[in-house]
């Protein structure tokens, strides 16, 4: 049963597994769930495959044997070759991680095979805790998740993350430390991250970080996903529920007009970020 902060420690029957996500060969998901509590989340369908009663964002499994469980299946007898992410279904950067020290110790193992090329997708700034193990892997590279700088709606939208501006401090420490880092810009939010002026504070930030490597993705209305977003905005944003609720019924003619707008102020900035 998982305690009173969501914590449940279990153990797993494998740790590196083959993923279909393009250009990755493995995934690793140290933990399981997530306590980043994203109104966003794509990933709360795998609620029904943890057997959790609790909602998505309010659980969260320690998968306490993970590492030893990763470090048997890569000295098997067959060569693991390829790239590995970190953080499918999960965030390898659980608040949790700070004491269990899971990602860090499997980290510590892949850096010991560099037919491995791992990399990293995070909302959180813990991962510059890792960096003198990052600096030994093979052409690491590390995805920091950044849905927008304003801090109110980061507080309400993924209240248990590292705020924004965390995430931009870390990806400039670990730039200059020489590591590959991009920025996922994912979902834009009507109203709240896609008017001019977030777009103009957030890529001005990104720059100023050294940030060159920026991938974009629209809001994917899955019904579970708009239900979250829709009651988050009636609470806090209630004067851009409307935006919301344009781009729901238009999303063709708002992907248009949005990507227009956002490659328009990257080219001020010298950089080109990549659509999905």
């Amino acid at each position: 049963m998982p305690d009173s902060t969501g914590l449940r420690e279990i153990f797993c029957k494998s740790a590196l597994n083959k993923t279909g996500i393009p250009g990755y060969q493995y995934c690793l998901n140290p933990y399981g769930g997530c306590l980043h509590r994203c109104s966003y989340c794509y990933a709360s369908f795998m609620c029904r495959f943890t057997g959790h009663k609790e909602s998505w964002g309010n659980f969260l499994d320690v998968k306490v044997n993970f590492p030893e469980v990763l470090k048997k299946q890569l000295s098997g007898r067959v060569r693991k070759e390829g790239r590995v992410i970190l953080g499918t279904v999960t965030d390898a950067y659980q608040p949790a991680e700070a004491r269990y020290g899971i990602t860090r110790k499997s980290l510590e193992i892949l850096a010991a095979y560099p037919s491995l090329e791992v990399h990293l997708l995070t909302k959180s700034d813990l991962v510059a805790r890792d960096l003198d193990i990052l600096q030994q892997l093979q052409n690491c590279q590390v995805g920091f998740t950044i849905t927008s700088l304003n801090e109110k709606a980061a507080r309400i939208l993924e209240s248990g993350a590292s705020s924004p501006q965390s995430r931009l401090t870390a990806a400039r420490q670990l730039i200059r430390a020489g590591i590959r880092v991009w920025v996922f810009i994912a979902p834009l939010l009507p109203g709240i991250s896609d008017s001019e002026a977030a777009l103009n504070s957030l890529f001005a930030s990104l720059a100023q970080a050294g940030v060159q490597e920026i991938l974009i993705d629209s809001l994917n209305p899955y019904p579970a996903v708009v239900h979250r977003l829709k009651s988050a905005y009636r609470d806090s944003f209630p004067q851009l529920l409307p935006e919301l609720e344009s781009y729901l019924y238009q999303r063709e003619f708002y992907t248009d007009r949005i990507k227009a707008r956002v490659e328009g102020i990257a080219r001020s900035y010298g950089c080109r970020p990549e659509f999905l």
